[in-house]
């Protein structure tokens, strides 16, 4: 494989204050890279968490998360541009400044249901952002990084997909991705702009704000809440613990075989929603669990074959769902146990 090491690389995230992204600028920073990030802490963030915008059920507890992450950004000595990726001027004036040889694509509404509630803001988020990205990028940028979805595949067919499954996306968000992905490659076909395009599942771990499921349950027994589950439990999801992402997209960017691919980066194995709920009794055996009806724009998902990841890169995914999601837990345990006013 050729490899070009991470260290001293000059590596933009656009929308690199999310949840994915401050993750992966951390990671980058402790390899040596120079990170820069461009995000306007508007969109599922500081700013409309400080207003509560989101009708957020725990604000004080998301605020304290976001505060968190940029206070690691900060010691880490990642630069962070506060700017709204939709102005086009001003986006290119910071990249012009950054000069990076790398741009990783974040900015987006990562919500299903918020997309599908709010469209015209997503698509601002999204595609706007994504395409001032990419016009900024040619002819002057190693290497374009897009942050897809497994949203983009629709209903698993037959429980499982890989990269050449036909994609038929259910609702804004999926759809949007999978525009997303087809901007890009045009990009790519018409100026030679070298691209890999991401498309992770059902991800969780630390510093989530995004009401994602694991997320949820978490919050909602540490608050003495009820587990609120859609349909029996027994709906399937690949399951992708944070770090696992992390190390793909950092073996993405070292490998040359990684340009002008496109990439499940998951666990590659499905479990239930029911299996995370169990390890969750686990830490918390008098949580009450409540089942709801499952939103029809919501597909039937299962396993993403990792198999090409594993073949061109060497993607080697290390966090079970056993694995991960109690460190997860314990992660919350500490901050709650360090914050006791946020149950008071």
């Amino acid at each position: 494989m050729s490899l070009t090491p991470v260290k001293d690389r000059r590596i933009t995230i656009i929308g690199g204050a999310g949840f994915i992204g401050h993750n992966l600028a951390l990671h980058l920073r402790s390899l040596g890279a120079s990170v820069s990030i461009i995000d306007g802490l508007g969109v599922n963030n500081l700013t409309s968490v400080l207003g509560n915008s989101d009708n957020l059920p725990h604000p004080r507890l998301s605020q304290t998360v976001l505060e968190e992450r940029l206070r690691l950004l900060r010691e880490a000595g990642v630069s962070l541009h506060v700017q709204d990726a939709r102005d086009y001027h001003a986006l290119s004036r910071i990249i012009t400044t950054t000069a990076p040889q790398v741009i990783i694509h974040l900015a987006a509404v990562s919500h299903a249901n918020r997309s599908n509630k709010d469209p015209f803001s997503t698509f601002d988020h999204s595609l706007r952002t994504l395409e001032n990205a990419l016009d900024n990028a040619r002819g002057t940028i190693e290497h374009f990084i897009y942050l897809s979805s497994s949203m983009v595949y629709g209903n698993f067919k037959d429980g499982a997909v890989d990269e050449k499954t036909p994609c038929e996306p259910l609702g804004i968000y999926g759809a949007l991705k999978f525009s997303g992905e087809k901007i890009v490659i045009a990009y790519n076909q018409v100026f030679g702009l070298p691209y890999t395009i991401i498309r992770p599942s059902a991800l969780y771990g630390e510093r989530c704000v995004s009401r994602r499921v694991g997320q949820i349950l978490i919050e909602n027994a540490l608050f003495g809440e009820d587990i609120t589950v859609t349909g029996d439990g027994s709906d399937g999801l690949d399951f992708t613990y944070i770090q696992d992402l992390i190390d793909g997209l950092t073996k993405v960017i070292e490998n040359k075989n990684s340009r002008n691919e496109i990439f499940n980066i998951t666990y590659g194995s499905a479990r239930t929603i029911g299996d995370m709920v169990d390890i969750l009794r686990a830490h918390f055996p008098d949580i009450v669990i409540k089942h709801i009806a499952k939103d029809a724009l919501m597909p039937d998902r299962g396993t993403l074959s990792i198999d090409k990841a594993r073949t061109l890169i060497g993607y080697d995914p290390g966090w079970s769902l056993d694995r991960g999601y109690p460190k997860y837990i314990e992660w919350y345990k500490s901050l709650f146990k360090s914050h006791p006013e946020f149950t008071t």
